[in-house]
């Protein structure tokens, strides 16, 4: 009962940031601070994930060798979306 518990409040955490990253665009704050905007969707974006990852694929609790090579995929995924967005521009 403790992890339904437990994942019933990450999941009320995950839909709250996704409520306040709609809000933020559709409130219009994008269009007034687009940078302050920008960085707050970043930021919500990277906590979510990072949640999602720690307890519903259960890093949390796998060997810290497996977090380490979940986030090396993470930073190599990173690097070639700023590869590619390099090569864009």
């Amino acid at each position: 009962m403790t992890h339904t518990k437990l994942y019933t409040i990450i999941y009320v955490v995950l839909f709250a940031f996704a409520t306040i990253q709609a809000a933020v665009e559709g409130f219009g704050l994008v269009d007034e601070s687009y940078w302050f905007a920008f960085w707050l969707i970043i930021v919500l974006s990277v906590v979510k994930a990072v949640m999602v990852a720690a307890y519903y694929q259960h890093l949390r609790w796998e060997p810290r060798s497996v977090s380490y090579l979940a986030g090396g995929g993470v930073l190599v995924a990173l690097a070639l979306t700023a590869a590619a967005a390099y090569s864009i521009v």
